[in-house]
């Protein structure tokens, strides 16, 4: 199905990603109205799948972790893409994107933890791996490549925003609450839609599509639950690299069945919380987690399970709370 050069645009906020490639900060306003119950997000469910443990760590103990240059520019990104829609149409061009960077850096470095990341030398800490500190100058250049990058794979003056950073989230009938962050929803005249996400980093391989897909049908999922409409496309715009996209389009049984693929992991989630047993899963990916020191795979021991914490926002659990 096709998408008329007239389509209208809605952007909607982007949730803090795992892989920290382009995260966007939740706003006190949303926040302060988000539900209280405990509910699935694209983010969690991948953290879940990846390692039980960590999904306990980031969502019922929530111990801190460090900000990464890669996730604070993914995040940067997608600021200046956002205000990039508040310009007249034919004012959105490469020149006037370039210009939105330094202003959204200034708000941006004002975030907790973000400052920290950079020295007194104006010189970014590096990268996993042991990198080389980066100049901070060649960091925010690295920036504005990637926002230039997304002028080679869609043109702005063409889209017309409805809305932008917007809480997107449904009640299955079973009870499970889904919510989370889009980065943009296109809705053509006909009203199909097309759900676009921004990635910062290069387009995966071939085996590793469907794992990119997910976040994506997530969404879908949440919007043909809400609107009744299957998503015409699932768009993912990676700026990374020579800069490509990677589409999809569902269907209606197809979301069926992943709709049935979250109450899994949802069931297995609340058996974990009940039990207080949540198993690492050692992979390649723990090169890059913070919580290694206490962790049973790296000899580390968890922090006793928190569960009052987790009593306090509606999990059930069978482990003993202590009155406060």
């Amino acid at each position: 199905m096709g998408f008329s050069l007239g389509l209208m645009t809605a952007m909607v906020h982007t949730e803090p990603r795992a892989d920290g490639s382009a995260a966007a900060v939740e706003s006190p306003v949303l926040e302060a109205q988000a539900p209280r119950r405990p509910s699935l997000s694209p983010s969690r469910a991948a953290d879940f799948k990846t390692c039980p443990l960590l999904y306990r760590f980031r969502t019922i103990d929530r111990l801190p972790e460090k900000k990464s240059p890669a996730a604070v520019r993914g995040t940067l990104v997608h600021s200046v893409l956002e205000r990039l829609y508040d310009l007249p149409p034919a004012q959105r061009t490469p020149e006037a994107a370039l210009e939105l960077l330094e202003p959204a850096w200034a708000e941006l470095r004002e975030e907790p933890g973000v400052a920290e990341l950079f020295e007194s030398s104006g010189e970014a800490p590096g990268e996993a791996g042991g990198k080389a500190p980066e100049p901070l100058e060649s960091w925010l250049a690295s920036a504005g490549k990637l926002v230039e990058k997304y002028f080679t794979l869609e043109d702005p003056r063409r889209l017309q925003p409805e809305a932008r950073e917007e809480l997107v989230e449904v009640t299955l009938p079973d009870g499970l609450l889904l919510r989370g962050f889009v980065d943009r929803l296109d809705v053509a005249p006909n009203g199909a839609l097309r759900v676009v996400d921004y990635k910062t980093g290069s387009m995966p391989r071939e085996a590793f599509e469907s794992k990119a897909l997910f976040q994506m049908k997530f969404y879908a999922l949440v919007l043909w639950r809400t609107r009744g409409v299957v998503a015409a496309q699932l768009k993912l715009i990676y700026l990374g690299g020579a800069g490509d996209a990677l589409t999809y389009a569902p269907d209606e049984a197809e979301l069926i069945r992943f709709e049935r693929t979250l109450q899994a992991i949802w069931s297995a989630i609340e058996r974990a919380v009940e039990t207080g047993e949540f198993r690492p899963n050692r992979s390649r990916l723990c090169g890059w987690c913070d919580h290694q020191a206490v962790c049973p795979e790296f000899g580390g021991t968890p922090p006793p399970f928190p569960a009052e914490a987790a009593a306090a926002v509606g999990w059930r659990t069978s482990l003993q709370v202590t009155p406060v």
